[in-house]
């Protein structure tokens, strides 16, 4: 008897059918991903399996028995838990409190907050309890929703995009905790971009394209290229190809000290780097170590950093805000989408005004008919699914809507592009499209300062790598003179404290 069987599921929005006869089995204690590009329908689909969204067709059978899933309460009750992708938490309250909600209410919160600390200590995902969410990073809203879950012991556990945020030693670890809620019998859900892990972890994949399924195959054994044909319907475009060598130095940062904002947030202490022009350098580092931090320090949002202690083109801009930090050619796509990259609830079209200003007057006025063929061209150039300028930025899937707006700052033609997180929740074929846009821009001479919790992402674009961790910058190392052993090392903050300086100099 299977735990959960999908019959001819649809769900139809206004102009696009996310889901279209959608069948699927998913047996006890299996491991089956959900495999489809950005806007397949598997955010649907996972929604409806969990009540947060009613399909238009189709039933939904739990341990053979038909059910209607009308709520995520019922779906919880059911045994269904999810870890969205896009964040579900209350940001005033702390991390315990949010965890409470979605549990028994017959537990008490000091009794939640014990049991949020165990298991996150057994499963390797971090989580201070008493920390109000609107401090944590991305990373550790991740490992918040995870632990919530985890902590209502389900039967069927759906996981969006779960190890985005985790060192290659804490994936591990997660995935011999999947393995074993697999072995006592939870079914789970995996969603990931992620070919190789789908390929070590799953039992079963399904693929989705354009809303319906188009194969189910044993990842085992698949190759990533065959896996992402299936998923694309061709092959991945290839990554532009090295041009030239890396040039003058365009952004210095020397001996940076700021002290944290509030008691949640990290303090920065003695960070130094350097981005030449033509070169593409990269942050490692597990979410929440100071990257938040140093990216408000280098885009202007935290204007207390030093006087001289960030130049670019050897000007002090420590002190300048964002938009002369923009003028001076220095452009920033933050990790969070929804919030700050883009406005949710404004069209694309006026999400350009951000930080485009082609479409404002010297007076002030707002000249919409411009912003919206600055925003069609955007759709246009960087293939972007939306139904055009004036679709909210939250109607688009999280790749489409990043795509927009990495588009938006790389059309500005940047001399400086900081990028944090470029391809999370992204699917394969437009995680290459941004990244070979980001070649295509340093092969032009642009300087990159990448922030990434992906290694593999790393290692593919950069030349020379950090890793950020309690707030400190390690050496930087060369990529082809280093491992992801290393770097995963690098990151709880265990590289050479004496003689940096000669590994510095050793790895360049």
């Amino acid at each position: 008897m299977n735990r959960l069987e999908l019959i001819g599921i649809s769900k139809q929005y206004p102009g696009v059918r996310a889901n279209d006869g959608i069948h699927l089995k998913v047996a006890p204690g299996q491991i089956h991903a959900i495999l489809g590009e950005n806007g397949a329908g598997k955010s649907t689909l996972m929604k409806i399996i969990y009540g947060a969204v009613r399909q238009d067709a189709g039933q939904l059978a739990w341990n053979g028995r038909e059910v209607q899933v009308f709520s995520p309460a019922q779906a919880r009750a059911l045994g269904i838990s999810m870890v969205y992708q896009h964040f579900s938490l209350f940001e005033t309250l702390t991390a315990a409190e949010n965890i409470w909600l979605g549990l028994d209410q017959s537990l008490s919160l000091a009794e939640v907050t014990e049991q949020t600390r165990r298991v996150s200590a057994t499963y390797g995902l971090h989580v201070d309890p008493v920390r109000p969410v609107h401090t944590l990073s991305v990373g550790e809203r991740q490992r918040v929703e995870i632990v919530r879950a985890l902590l209502t012991k389900p039967q069927l556990l759906i996981l969006d995009e779960p190890t985005s945020v985790l060192t290659p030693q804490a994936v591990e670890s997660l995935f011999v905790t999947l393995r074993q809620l697999s072995a006592e019998g939870c079914s789970i859900l995996y969603i990931s971009h992620k070919l190789h892990e789908i390929r070590a972890l799953c039992h079963r994949c399904t693929v989705l394209r354009g809303g319906r399924v188009v194969g189910e195959v044993d990842p085992r054994q698949e190759s990533n290229a065959s896996l992402s044909r299936l998923m694309i319907g061709a092959d991945a475009p290839a990554l532009t190809a090295r041009v030239g060598l890396a040039g003058a130095p365009v952004l210095r940062v020397a001996g940076l000290d700021l002290p944290q904002q509030d008691p949640f947030g990290i303090t920065l202490q003695g960070v130094s780097l350097e981005v030449r022009a033509g070169e593409i350098v990269g942050v490692a580092g597990v979410s929440g170590n100071g990257q938040q931090e140093l990216l408000a320090a280098l885009s202007g949002e935290d204007p207390r950093a030093a006087a001289g202690s960030i130049q670019l083109f050897d000007q002090d801009i420590a002190r300048a805000s964002p938009r002369r930090r923009r003028a001076a050619g220095l452009h920033f796509v933050p990790e969070e989408r929804l919030g700050r990259g883009a406005v949710p609830t404004l069209s694309l079209a006026m999400n350009t005004l951000l930080t485009r200003t082609e479409a404002v007057s010297r007076s002030g006025w707002i000249r919409s008919g411009q912003a919206r063929q600055l925003a069609a061209k955007l759709i246009d150039s960087f293939r972007v699914k939306a139904p055009g300028p004036d679709a909210p930025a939250r109607t688009l899937s999280g790749g489409n809507l990043q795509k927009f707006i990495v588009g938006r700052e790389i059309d500005a033609a940047p001399k400086l592009l900081i990028i944090a997180q470029p391809t999370w929740g992204v699917d394969v074929g437009a995680a290459a499209q941004i990244r070979g846009e980001l070649l295509r821009l340093r092969n032009q001479g642009c300087a990159l300062l990448v922030f990434s919790e992906e290694l593999d992402e790393l290692f593919e674009l950069c030349e020379r790598l950090h890793v950020i961790a309690q707030g400190r910058l390690s050496p930087t190392l060369r990529v082809g003179q280093t491992t992801r052993e290393q770097i995963g090392e690098w990151m709880s903050g265990l590289w050479p404290v004496t003689g940096s300086a000669e590994v510095a100099d050793a790895q360049a």
